[in-house]
């Protein structure tokens, strides 16, 4: 029988935030990161798969999940570069979903040498407007982010990103749906506490894609929103050399709603491509 993948989990202090994460399994490392509408717990299905061949280290990112959210300026690459910092973790694969594959994108402009792999998942980069033609439910989310209705605002969440544009609630996985909204119910109660300054790049990620050297993988579902689609097709022009890869009847967490068929995906592309070294840092 096989043996389950070590790992370890905690705290570490970057730039005045807590941050938590977990590490399991050993090899070449790679770090996933999560969703604005999520936390680390969106990789839950992903963990077995990578870690049976990778050292494979998940987080929260801040105001997300375990760790919280904290008042003054910050940015979610400079935390990552803090993070990978404290875990002597020096070349890496990101995958990433949304707003955090937008952390990472900043981070490979910022960090170019450690970044051996990318994987965007459902992926706009900094600077890429979205919501550029009509989502019935936005201005009602407005209210509800206004008004401090939490429920409300992560219900509504759920139906643009969760459900997408071609789906009903009812015609989503309810399991699928649960978990997303336990994890954004969090989030959005994190963001209605207003703490915390995120500061963008300048120039933007949009204006730079040709800099990023790193092989990179565009994944998509084909029921996602309309804006990420278009990231996505730009990014897959912009940046040399990138691939794609859709999956098909996926909205927005494509990850979740097809695991085994995400996993297939994302380590075909790390075999192709090759990985870095294995780091010598194992879980304590």
């Amino acid at each position: 029988m096989a043996r389950e993948p070590q790992s370890a989990s905690g705290f570490v202090d970057v730039e005045g935030a807590r941050l938590w994460h977990e590490i399991s399994g050993s090899g070449a490392p790679l770090v996933l990161i999560h969703a604005g509408i999520a936390d680390s717990r969106m990789w839950d299905d992903q963990m077995a798969p990578f870690a049976a061949a990778h050292q494979v280290l998940r987080y929260d990112l801040r105001g997300y999940g375990q760790s919280p959210a904290v008042a003054g300026p910050f940015a979610h690459w400079r935390d990552l570069r803090g993070l990978l910092d404290a875990l002597d973790l020096e070349r890496v694969v990101l995958v990433c979903c949304s707003m955090g594959g937008s952390a990472a994108l900043d981070f490979a402009l910022e960090q170019p040498e450690r970044v051996a792999a990318l994987v965007l998942v459902g992926t706009p980069p900094g600077g890429f407007e979205i919501f550029d033609e009509m989502t019935p439910q936005l201005d009602e989310l407005d209210a509800a982010f206004e008004s401090g209705d939490v429920a409300r605002a992560a219900e509504l969440d759920m139906q643009i990103w969760v459900d997408g544009p071609h789906h009903a609630p009812s015609e989503v996985d309810p399991a699928v749906r649960e978990r997303a909204l336990a994890m954004d119910l969090i989030a959005m109660a994190s963001e209605m506490a207003g703490l915390g300054e995120a500061e963008p790049l300048d120039p933007p990620a949009v204006e730079r894609l040709e800099a990023v050297r790193a092989p990179t993988l565009i994944v998509n579902g084909d029921l996602d929103v309309p804006g990420i689609l278009r990231a996505g097709a730009l990014i897959a022009e912009r940046i040399p050399g990138a691939r794609t890869a859709t999956i098909a009847g996926a909205a927005h967490l494509s990850n979740m709603e097809q695991p085994d068929r995400f996993a297939r995906i994302v380590l075909d592309f790390l075999d192709e491509v090759g990985l870095p070294a294995p780091s010598d840092r194992h879980p304590e």
